[in-house]
Order: C-alpha cells, then sequence, then structure tokens
C-alpha cells in the first residue's frame, strides 16, 4: 500500500528564528524523516499579499531553501519547490474560482481579521474592505490549488490553519460532484502544539516585536542576544518560579529531558543566577545550531547549488501538476494538454 503524500509549504516573507524553527520547521523535518512521498514548497506567491520588495522576496526563498537543508532535509527524498516556478498552480487556482462561493470567501480568517480591524477604527460600509487586495481575499483558493495540484492526501498545520484545509476539501468535493473524481479529498494532521513561543522580552516572539534569536547567527552573537533576555531582579540566592521564566520557557526546547528538570530544581530552590542560566541556554541552543549555521552559510554563498535544487525539485514536480491539469481539463470539457 502506497503511503500518504504529505504537504506542507513556508511562506518567505522575513529572517527565519528559532521560534519558525520551533513551530514549523522542525515538525515538519520529523514528517520528512518518516514519509517517503513528502512535498514541501516555498509559497512566494502568497508572500506578494505583504511585501513588495523583489530582491528580499528572492533572498527570502533561498534562506529557506537554505535552511531546511541545512538541518537535516534530504533533497533527494522530499520533493523541494517553488510556488511560482509550478505554472500549473495558477491555472487549477483560476478553476477553483468557479467553484469556490464568495460566501466562503467571506468567512476565511485573515480576511475577517481585517475587516474586524478596520471595523475597530470605526471604518464602514465600503471602508471596512480597506487594505484587502484580492490576493488576500481568494488565500483560500491559491492554497487550495497549493494542494490540489499534488493530489496530497494530508497537509500537517497548526490548529489556526485547519480553515483552509477544510476548504480545500470544500473546493473539491464540489469539483467532483460536478465534473466527476477528479481531486483526492485531502485531510489534516494537527501538528503538536509547542504552546506560545516567547521572545527576548517575554511576549510571543515576533519579527514585529523585534525580539527574536535569528535561527542562523554566530555563536559569539547567539550569546549576546540570549543574554539580553529580560528578567526580573530577584538575586542568585532567591528561589525562582520556572513557569514564569522566558529561559525556562525557551530551554524547554533545546535542553535534554535530564537538563531541563535540573534547570527547573535550580530556579526552584535558588542559588542560581539568571547569568548562569542564561548560559545553560545559550549552550543548549549553539549545540543544537552551530552545525546547521555552518552549513547553512555554505548553502547561502552558493546560489548555484540552491538553484539546482529547486529546479531539480520543480522538475520532479512537473508531471504530478501535469497529471492534475489534464485530469481536472478532461472533467470539464477543455482539451488536454
Amino acid at each position: 500500500m502506497a503511503q500518504p503524500r504529505v504537504l506542507t509549504g513556508i511562506k518567505p516573507t522575513g529572517q527565519l528564528h528559532i521560534g519558525n524553527y520551533i513551530g514549523a520547521i522542525r515538525p515538519a523535518l520529523a514528517l520528512a524523516e518518516k514519509s517517503d512521498d513528502m512535498f514541501i514548497f516555498i509559497a512566494d506567491y502568497h508572500s506578494l499579499n505583504a511585501m513588495r520588495d523583489p530582491e528580499q522576496i528572492r533572498a527570502n526563498s533561498y534562506d529557506i531553501l537554505a535552511a531546511y537543508i541545512a538541518l537535516g532535509l534530504d533533497p533527494s527524498k522530499a520533493t523541494l519547490y517553488r510556488q511560482s516556478d509550478v505554472p500549473e498552480i495558477f491555472e487549477l487556482s483560476t478553476m477553483l474560482m468557479n467553484v469556490a462561493p464568495k460566501g466562503l470567501m467571506n468567512r476565511a480568517h485573515a480576511y475577517k481579521a481585517s475587516v474586524d480591524k478596520n471595523r475597530a477604527l470605526g471604518k464602514e460600509g465600503a471602508e471596512l474592505d480597506e487594505g484587502v487586495n484580492m490576493g488576500l481575499y481568494t488565500y483560500p483558493i491559491l492554497m487550495a490549488a497549493d494542494i490540489l495540484i499534488a493530489q496530497a492526501n494530508i497537509v500537517p498545520v497548526g490548529k489556526d490553519q485547519v480553515q483552509h484545509i477544510e476548504m480545500a476539501r470544500d473546493m473539491a468535493g464540489t469539483f467532483n460532484h460536478l465534473f466527476g473524481e477528479t481531486f483526492t479529498i485531502p485531510d489534516f494532521e494537527i501538528q503538536g502544539e509547542v504552546g506560545l513561543i516567547v521572545g527576548l522580552d517575554g511576549q510571543k516572539m515576533s519579527k514585529s516585536y523585534n525580539n527574536t534569536i535569528p535561527l542562523f547567527e554566530t555563536s559569539k552573537k547567539r550569546r549576546k542576544l540570549i543574554m539580553k533576555i529580560v528578567t526580573d531582579s530577584k538575586l542568585p540566592e532567591e528561589p525562582k518560579n520556572p513557569d514564569e521564566s522566558t529561559i525556562c520557557d525557551i530551554y524547554k526546547f533545546f535542553g535534554t529531558p535530564e537538563e531541563i528538570a535540573e534547570l527547573r530544581a535550580d530556579f526552584e530552590k535558588g542559588g542560581l543566577g539568571y547569568g548562569d542560566a542564561k548560559q545553560r541556554l545559550f549552550e543548549a541552543v549553539d549545540r543544537e545550531l552551530a552545525e546547521p549555521t555552518e552549513r547553512y552559510n555554505e548553502l547561502i554563498a552558493d546560489k548555484k547549488q540552491l538553484d539546482e535544487i529547486l529546479a531539480a525539485g520543480a522538475e520532479r514536480m512537473k508531471p504530478i501538476a501535469m497529471e492534475t491539469i489534464n485530469k481536472m481539463r478532461e472533467a470539464v470539457g477543455f482539451k488536454t494538454r
């Protein structure tokens, strides 16, 4: 029995940090280890809804590719490609617009969030759509095309993304009902929730808060950033609550179970200063990321190698995409290619 086809994507919208690694990249790498039919794509078209700098989009796409490979992904085992290199996705997206009700798009989380934000600013009527482009509004349709073009069986997502898979299922089901069995109905797999990943200031780690720890950094700079983690004024000899510590919050993703238990115990009994605790955190993070950082720097300096990997992924994807498009064209009465 063939293994289910697994598909996931990531938008190239900014510098990768350890929050991206813990929440998205590490789970994808774990899935790739178990799957013989894994597809990972760089969603560069999706990034256009928020970004307007072509050089930055290009650089971010290379960053993502280099990051996955540096962290252990084997491009010969997983199909790695850039969304914009597979034009069949966009033909499929146009076709899906004919079976996607406008009301479905009105219920999309990203669109509703934009409308709610405008409403909170006192806007009404047509002003509620201020700042909403059609790329944002039809985002779920393009995402459905990303999934259906590969005839994916499983799409790993966080709880906040389940709606997108449900919409893709709705569109695929409607098309199959109208024109005959054409698309695989995808299912979703909820990724293990890692909870809130905090930044240097104790808030959610986010580029907009300027509180991130970049994924790939020199050990010296990595240590300097970790030493900037905001703490309270308790003295080393005072007991501290590990559940209220940013240091412990991040450490739980990088330490061994024994190390995590030891740090928590040392917090609770007192005698451990914040500087020493930050040093432990640095050593755990650096242990995991120092070698991948070297590999990342080698890859990012060799764009030719990265281009070859992307070209190979697109070439592997091409017959799959074309088969899907021809099934769709035949179903609706169009000439196949």
